[in-house]
């Protein structure tokens, strides 16, 4: 017996922030979509993300702001702590004006925005426990083999299926490399407050990047990230290690008691480590983003390091600039009763031409930010202490300028 085939006009791979913000902002513009993810449920990864102010642009397109701004505090400002004598080397207001408006930084927990962007959506726009084994083609529709057995006819492919995206693989995107470090990230819950002033605290140099923000009163996100050596085998493969792997590092920067507390806090189930990768640079330059009626956003375009924390930033961005593209050329479509799929062709076209410099220079920026920082190099550490600090840190904001504009 054959398995049933079902069609859709749009199809999107993936239910993180990529998948519901993109479905969330083709809904605005009236456009409906289905949302395919292999888990029984929305899954989180990560614990916690810092949206700058290009991301609440994004989050204000789709309408979901107002909501993740009541539930997270605003950060005043970035403190960085020299690696040398564990002293403030540089600390930055976070609250001047950039072009013409605040800066606005807030570390936003990701299972709030999830819930967030799916309570939002139409019910049944998500379909749970299904997962893509293939992608085959039939003309121009797009043919997507399901665990289940079951069979979609997609008019309209989006990836946004992470960074073993299987959209992005079919669309020929190189492998993302792995970068030689490793993330270790926490979330620690102080019931009755933790008294933390709201500001982005950041150890850097001696071979480790690590900082520390609170997402409201009672939560606290953490991070680390080194380069592993040989007698770092098996650090990763537990959560108690991983700890004390952390205190015993931060504790030689003699940094603060009560910023220790904070991983000395964290339980054990929220506690992760992660290789982190990136998808090199230079092929995108003339990389099929996209290609006919199929194209990829999120960490299945540019997975990169999070030193300029601006990954799940970029990704709302590609969600409200596809939307708008996608949405407009359907519509158009639709108004002039066309039987081809150029105008969607044109508006995926009109995506990538947006999303390809800004994801090459956010890939490329983070990487070299990354090194800049972590480095134990004598040269660079004593560069970074006495003038780079102030200029990563600028870089931040300026990185955060990006305007994506409306729906």
């Amino acid at each position: 017996m054959e398995p049933k085939e079902t069609a859709e006009d749009i199809v999107i791979v993936g239910a993180g922030f990529a998948g519901l913000a993109t479905a969330l902002g083709l809904h605005k513009k009236g456009v409906r979509s289905l949302v395919l993810e292999s888990s029984p449920e929305l899954r989180v990864s990560g614990f916690a993300f810092t949206a700058w102010k290009n991301a609440f642009r994004a989050l204000d397109a789709l309408g979901v702001g107002d909501k993740i701004r009541k539930q997270h505090v605003q950060l005043q400002a970035l403190r960085i702590m020299s690696s040398a004598t564990g002293e403030i080397a540089q600390e930055v207001d976070l609250t001047v004006h950039g072009k013409g408006e605040p800066n606005e930084i807030r570390c936003v927990r990701r299972d709030l925005l999830l819930q967030a962007l799916e309570e939002e959506l139409p019910r049944g726009t998500i379909r749970y426990s299904s997962k893509i084994v293939s992608i085959e083609e039939d003309g121009a529709a797009k043919i997507l083999q399901l665990a289940d057995g079951s069979v979609l006819r997609a008019k309209v492919l989006i990836g946004c299926d992470g960074i073993n995206s299987l959209v992005a693989t079919s669309l020929g995107l190189a492998k993302p490399s792995y970068s030689g470090r490793v993330a270790m990230r926490g979330l620690a819950h102080f019931p009755d407050g933790h008294g933390f002033e709201p500001k982005f605290l950041q150890f850097i140099g001696r071979g480790f990047r690590s900082g520390m923000r609170p997402c409201n009163e009672t939560d606290i996100y953490w991070f680390f990230t080194w380069t592993p050596s040989e007698n770092d085998k098996g650090v990763p493969d537990s959560a108690g290690k991983m700890k004390q792997f952390v205190l015993a590092n931060l504790r030689s920067l003699k940094v603060p008691a009560e910023a220790l507390s904070v991983i000395e806090r964290t339980e054990m189930n929220d506690v992760l480590a992660v290789p982190l990768r990136f998808r090199s640079p230079l092929p995108l330059i003339t990389a099929s983003i996209c290609k006919g009626n199929v194209c990829v956003a999120g960490d299945a375009l540019h997975p990169m390091t999070p030193d300029l924390a601006q990954g799940g930033c970029s990704t709302l961005e590609d969600a409200v600039i596809l939307a708008r593209c996608l949405g407009k050329a359907i519509l158009e479509e639709s108004r002039r009763g066309d039987a081809g799929n150029k105008r969607i062709e044109a508006g995926l076209n009109e995506y990538a031409k947006f999303r390809r410099w800004r994801s090459i220079e956010l890939i490329t920026t983070a990487y070299a930010v990354g090194f800049i920082q972590q480095s134990n190099n004598v040269i660079i550490s004593f560069l970074r202490e006495k003038f780079l600090s102030g200029f990563l840190a600028r870089r931040l904001l300026k990185m955060a300028e990006y305007n994506c504009g409306t729906l």
